[in-house]
């Protein structure tokens, strides 16, 4: 185990209040009557999958097992002048305009209640403050425990669950206010950070590296051969995976192609998107709880070597509640200075269990030989 380090887990109830319910009659006409008739279809109620259960169940699973030397603080809201770093004027216009109603923005069921915007607004200003608090010294590592998620949000759109890009509005702030001239971004959510994606598509002070399941899966963006353009060509790092992935290619990959990249692009800052939803019990990958800790520590040591430990964690998806909070809690506790796991193979470590208990029986030459 390594020494104890400071990490913090900034998060605000604020972030609760984000609540749409598909049953309410509050879509425009035409989308309204497409989707009802896909929900008719389905031979179970369907619930708005990004739900406040999703912070509730992480926040409990820290209650009952807590991690030793782990702090909580609290969250912001984002500044119009922090969002519009990565969102146009009239979109921000236009979701500031739903403040205190129900809304669908679009046809990948991104929906508002009437507290979402304002859990928008905090999310993305409690990543900020997570940066802040990283960069300032005030914490070694941080984790935004925050809802909606960002990584799908693009400057005039909202996508997949997601209103603000919250680490893209944290990466613009942290090179705009807090001298961070180089910031990586990994990106392990199953789905492609498309809106990261776009935001930083062309700029050379951000490298976004992006590891997930490969399209046609949701969104469908994140070809190997989108590598960014103009100034920003060969910042965006693309690695699709087939659905079967767990641990062992996802080590590889941040191992043999994150790793060089990071020590040649030389970061000031390096941020997470953290999703969970590469855990199979989300059905998308098959990364086991033990391969997030290990992710962690290339993560953790990279950032020792290359910015003085800056780094921070920001919530991004994951909706088997289960997964989703030990995910989390196995990411915490490698912050936190805990043991850093050499994922196995799946179902390699049963076989062995299995072998010595059997093999035995089969030594000795069988009765009547």
């Amino acid at each position: 185990m390594s020494e104890p380090s400071k990490v913090t887990v900034f998060y605000d109830d604020r972030v609760l209040n984000h609540s749409p319910d598909v049953n309410a009659a509050f879509l425009p006409g035409r989308l309204d009557k497409r989707v009802r008739s896909i929900l008719s279809g389905l031979n179970v109620q369907w619930k708005y999958p990004e739900h406040p259960g999703r912070i509730q169940a992480i926040l409990d699973l820290l209650e009952r097992d807590p991690i030793a030397g782990l702090e909580f603080a609290g969250g912001q809201v984002a500044t119009r002048e922090q969002l519009g770093r990565v969102h146009t004027t009239s979109y921000l216009d236009d979701v500031f305009s739903l403040r205190d109603k129900h809304a669908w923005l679009d046809v990948d069921t991104t929906a508002v209640s009437p507290g979402s915007v304002e859990a928008a607004e905090v999310a993305a200003g409690t990543a900020v403050a997570a940066v802040e608090a990283v960069v300032s010294g005030r914490t070694r590592s941080a984790f935004a425990l925050v809802r909606p998620p960002g990584h799908h949000a693009e400057p005039v759109r909202a996508r997949g669950f997601c209103l603000f890009n919250n680490v893209a509005v944290a990466a613009a702030h942290a090179h705009s206010e807090l001298g961070c001239e180089r910031i990586l971004i990994l990106d392990w959510d199953a789905h492609h950070g498309n809106g990261t994606q776009d935001i930083f598509w062309a700029d050379p002070d951000v490298m976004f590296f992006d590891i997930h399941r490969a399209a046609p899966f949701y969104p469908g963006s994140g070809g190997l051969y989108e590598v960014g353009a103009g100034l920003g060509e060969g910042t965006t790092v693309n690695v699709p995976m087939p659905g079967g992935a767990g641990d062992v290619a996802y080590l590889k990959a941040l191992n043999d192609i994150l790793v060089p990249a990071a020590e040649y692009f030389k970061p000031d800052l390096i941020l997470v998107s953290a999703g969970f939803d590469a855990h199979w019990y989300d059905l998308a990958l098959n990364v086991s709880y033990e391969g997030f800790a290990a992710m962690t520590g290339i993560v953790r040591a990279l950032a020792d070597r290359l910015c003085d430990g800056r780094l921070a964690f920001v919530l991004e998806g994951g909706y088997n509640t289960e997964s989703l909070s030990y995910g989390v809690r196995s990411v915490l506790d490698v912050l936190a200075g805990g043991p850093v796991p050499e994922p196995r193979v799946c179902g390699m470590e049963e076989v062995e269990q299995a072998a010595a208990y059997h093999l035995s029986a089969f030594t000795e030459e069988p009765p009547g030989h």
